[in-house]
């Protein structure tokens, strides 16, 4: 354990929901860890905003200056990230700003997988072990959409609607009047009971989605980037 040596950090950033503070609270006092937020403000920058495909690297890009610069005035040696040998596949252009600010990646170097992470953490006694992945709220918006504060909040509070039916693998896709609902396929059937597809419907079209759609391909890994894969070649 790095004990005093270290420090936890966790931005506090408009891209993602306020679950995400909760359950590094909930971490930092279950290990007595110091722990300190630190404000981001990716959405002042026009280059995330706009949302190209490589919007992640001027989120990243963003976070690391700042932890950098936290990190030289409190007289560590390095910024660790939890980037993992699984993360090596997808596109990752976050991946660069971390090269570019000499981020480390424990995780990734001892080539753990997310399979063994959580071993890991429930052996630990981490009660957050098997919480599902979750990426930032701007995933939920294609490329090309322009991310806004306002997006982003009802993405947040459109993905509360599906939570509190007790769902926990699942993504709110954000297509202007359309809410396009990911689910895992072993929960799929339950989206469909009258009960719970009304009040998710009821729910999403209270936040202003005229249309609310159960994707029949299921919940997966960064939907969204299967546009680049099916863009053509030029």
């Amino acid at each position: 354990m790095l004990g005093p040596r270290s420090l936890a950090v966790t931005a506090l950033s408009p891209s993602y929901p306020d679950t995400h503070r909760r359950l590094a609270l909930t971490v930092a006092r279950e290990f007595s860890l110091a722990h300190e937020f630190v404000d981001t403000a990716e959405l002042e920058r026009p280059e995330y905003r706009a949302n190209a495909s490589n919007r992640c690297y001027f989120c990243k890009d963003e976070l690391y200056a700042r932890l950098a610069a936290l990190a030289r005035t409190r007289g560590f040696a390095h910024v660790a990230d939890g980037n993992n040998a699984d993360d090596r596949g997808d596109y990752r252009p976050g991946r660069q700003a971390a090269r570019e600010h000499g981020v480390v990646s424990p995780l990734d170097e001892a080539d753990l997988t997310k399979t063994d992470i959580r071993g890991l953490a429930r052996e630990a006694g981490m009660s957050t072990w098997d919480e599902p992945a979750s990426a930032c709220l701007s995933s939920r918006i294609p490329y090309g959409a322009e991310v806004t504060d306002e997006k982003l909040r009802r993405i947040e509070r459109a993905e509360e609607v599906v939570r509190a039916q007790g769902f926990r693998i699942f993504r709110v896709r954000h297509h202007d009047d359309t809410a396009r609902i990911e689910v895992a396929r072993d929960e799929m059937a339950r989206a469909l009971e009258p009960a719970v597809n009304t009040a998710i419907v009821t729910g999403l079209r209270t936040l202003g989605y005229r249309y609310v759609a159960l994707d029949l391909q299921g919940y997966r890994l960064g939907s969204l980037n299967e546009a680049l894969r099916l863009r053509p070649v030029s």
